[in-house]
């Protein structure tokens, strides 16, 4: 059984820290639909990722629409570096402060407001501020490390906002072990999936896209 060919994929080159320019050429040849930045100061995560330098040269790597997750409270500043390389997305984490702002400050950039939900937050958090975003990224692992399995008990956070999206406007992406397995857990409610492991891993990227579309 095949999503809806509405269904997008975001690449997530997380794992690919130490070859990052490679993977991104190597999504920029695949039929995805994204490239997912995850952005990781040790302020809001253990570990750290990519910088804005590290993405200087992006618009010469690759014609993909760039989907970034900032894993941060340092979000002044990740949001004004970030703007410089055009994201149709820049996603914060309903778990920080000063939501309201920081909000505003995307929409002030003409960017897309994506809020995050780690998975043992109460999905109540969010409603606040779904008049305001146009994406919920629903994590379905704990944020930080790629490779992790997918937890099922995020499933239910994915069924009500898919109860509750027509009131609203904005999209449902879901991120965290991602496979041709554990897309079946989310194929009736994602608007965007990420994959990160399952497709970087493997020696065909286009293969494994197919597979979760």
């Amino acid at each position: 059984m095949k999503v809806s060919d509405n269904m997008k994929v975001s690449v997530s080159i997380l794992k690919e820290i130490n070859n990052y320019k490679n993977a991104i050429k190597k999504v920029d040849n695949s039929v995805c639909d994204y490239l997912h930045l995850d952005i990781m100061d040790s302020t809001f995560t253990t570990d750290s990722s990519f910088t804005v330098d590290d993405f200087k040269d992006i618009k010469s790597l690759t014609n993909k629409k760039i989907d970034v997750h900032l894993m941060s409270t340092n979000l002044d500043k990740l949001i004004d570096d970030f703007e410089s390389i055009n994201p149709s997305f820049i996603t914060i984490h309903v778990e920080v402060p000063n939501i309201i702002r920081y909000i505003n400050k995307i929409k002030n950039k003409k960017i897309k407001v994506g809020l995050a939900i780690n998975p043992d937050t109460d999905i109540e958090k969010l409603y606040p501020y779904l008049e305001l975003i146009d994406l919920v990224l629903v994590m379905s692992v704990n944020p930080g490390k790629g490779g992790q399995s997918f937890m099922t008990s995020t499933i239910c956070k994915m069924q009500e906002l898919k109860e509750i999206q027509p009131n609203y406007n904005f999209l449902i992406e879901v991120d965290g072990g991602i496979n041709d397995k554990t897309i079946d857990y989310v194929r009736d409610y994602a608007d965007i999936v990420v994959s990160g492991s399952y497709i970087t891993d493997s020696d065909n990227y286009d293969e494994n896209i197919y597979s979760i579309k």
